[in-house]
């Protein structure tokens, strides 16, 4: 009969964690004092590039809440239930930030095709000083965010918003300036579209990221031939079936898989000499520290294969 062996380590809280939190929610508190800001800015110009900004304060304040509900459920230790924890919340948020975010941008596009056509008069003073105060408060929030973990996708997501409304206010401040000098109509209807050329591709990164971690997709950087492949450098392993990688969070990958084990080596140096070499490359090659490795000889192949 074949040996089966559990062998890994958990690893499932991440260092800083607390820390992450804090400035998550000073982050948070800085976006909803620059949100009342805006919404005084948007009353005093009708500006459509204010608006834009607006928005995304407006989803940043939300998508801030979620990271730091998210980032509290992952720091919840593993239940019976839920035997991993709560550390899929963190991807969950993400994908949610990223969606939003694509939303409000698409409708900030539509608006903006229609005021090319129909263009708005804004003032331009107005518009600068709430662009100045906005984007100091989004420097200061992005600011406290950046000393986070740039490893962890609910992080980044959270980041990303931010930077979103850190580059509206770039464009405020320029469709304002135009304003002044110029008069140029055009000028803040322009300043929204570059913010949405620039935030989109970020957010729909960020969505392909999450979406491929909820789908049990394989760790980035991780090939599961080369894997494969290195399993089978280790004396003793004549085959490698039922391989599966993929990821809990975005940092902690996970694997498992089946090692066939000639039963002369077995019988003479052990499973478990076996499976300390095969744990021991793995965690060596590509960084991965939960493994389950079950090892069976020839028979119990055979027999595996007859079960379906």
């Amino acid at each position: 009969m074949g040996h089966g062996h559990g062998h890994g380590a958990g690893g499932h809280g991440h260092a800083g964690a607390g820390t992450d939190r804090r400035r998550l929610a000073t982050a948070l508190g800085i976006t909803l004092v620059t949100f009342v800001i805006g919404v005084v800015g948007v009353a005093l110009t009708g500006s459509l590039a204010l608006l834009a900004d607006l928005g995304h304060l407006l989803t940043d304040a939300g998508a801030l809440v979620a990271a730091l509900i998210a980032a509290i459920l992952a720091a919840r230790p593993a239940t019976n239930h839920r035997t991993y924890g709560m550390g899929r919340a963190e991807v969950l948020v993400a994908a949610v930030n990223a969606l939003t975010l694509i939303a409000v941008v698409g409708w900030v596009a539509v608006e903006a095709v229609q005021r090319l056509y129909e263009p708005v008069e804004v003032p331009g003073t107005p518009m600068l000083v709430v662009g100045v105060l906005g984007l100091v408060g989004n420097v200061v929030a992005l600011y406290v965010l950046s000393g986070g973990d740039r490893r962890n996708m609910n992080m980044r997501g959270a980041m990303l918003h931010v930077l979103g409304d850190a580059l509206g206010s770039v464009g405020v401040l320029a469709a304002a300036v135009v304003l002044m000098t110029t008069g140029w109509a055009y000028a803040d209807t322009i300043a929204s579209l570059f913010i949405v050329a620039i935030i989109v591709p970020r957010a729909v990164q960020l969505l392909r990221e999450a979406s491929h971690v909820l789908l049990e997709g394989a760790p980035k950087g991780i090939d599961a031939a080369e894997v494969r492949a290195t399993l089978l450098r280790v004396p003793g392993v004549t085959d490698v079936h039922d391989l599966h990688l993929w990821a809990i969070n975005d940092r902690t990958p996970a694997m498992s898989a089946h090692l066939v084990v000639d039963e002369a080596v077995s019988a003479h140096c052990g499973d478990d000499s076996v499976l300390d070499r095969a744990a021991h490359a793995l965690r060596e090659r590509f960084g991965l520290d939960h493994t389950t490795l079950q090892v069976e000889h020839g028979a119990h192949v055979t027999h595996e294969n007859h079960c379906g």
